[in-house]
């Protein structure tokens, strides 16, 4: 990418809402492509939606209205910091494609939609967090995208799609990286 775009010259941050399943892989490439542009020199912010929950809306719970409620204040933080920052990264799980047409809607032109695809029995198998063997021991039962409470709504256009189960992370970084160059020549032009 190089210094030919400095903080300067960005008009407002361009916002990438990762969106996709429990342990997809979202924060981990959303962490790797904040490293790429902080050296790069970019002002690069993430939004991490499990840290938000844990530090900021504490009082959201993991029921369908309280999943939109939450990704409703994300938007509105992201509509705070947009002019702080070059980049804000948004790894989320963001199940229900109404609430990413509202993020889109409220936060265009420099909106991108990246879904992070990884099959059950890959999420099964990586279950960094224990979510997966929680559901199957009934610990939980609203597991987005495998209870039947909490659908995940498969985005229809996204503006990139990683597979992170046919893709390795080396390649899946590169793509992003590629992607979040693109971002910075349309963005230059409009």
């Amino acid at each position: 990418m190089g210094n030919q775009y400095s903080h300067d010259m960005l008009k407002r941050a361009i916002v990438f809402w990762f969106t996709g399943l429990s342990g997809s892989g979202k924060s981990t490439l959303a962490q790797g492509l904040f490293n790429s542009l902080i050296k790069e020199g970019f002002k690069v912010l993430i939004l991490d939606g499990d840290d938000l929950r844990n530090q900021v809306h504490r009082h959201l719970g993991f029921t369908p209205e309280d999943i939109r409620k939450n990704n409703e204040l994300i938007v509105s933080l992201c509509e705070k910091k947009r002019n702080e920052y070059d980049f804000i990264l948004v790894p989320i799980i963001s199940p229900y494609r109404d609430s990413r047409a509202n993020a889109r809607f409220k936060l265009a032109p420099d909106f991108h939609e990246i879904y992070i695809r990884a099959d059950l029995q890959t999420l099964n198998i990586r279950d960094t967090k224990g979510l997966y063997r929680a559901f199957k021991k009934n610990e939980i039962n609203n597991l987005i995208g495998v209870s039947s409470t909490n659908p995940y709504e498969v985005p229809e256009s996204s503006d990139l799609l990683i597979d992170t189960a046919a893709e390795t992370l080396q390649l899946s970084s590169e793509r992003l990286l590629i992607f979040a160059n693109q971002c910075l020549v349309e963005q230059k032009t409009i």
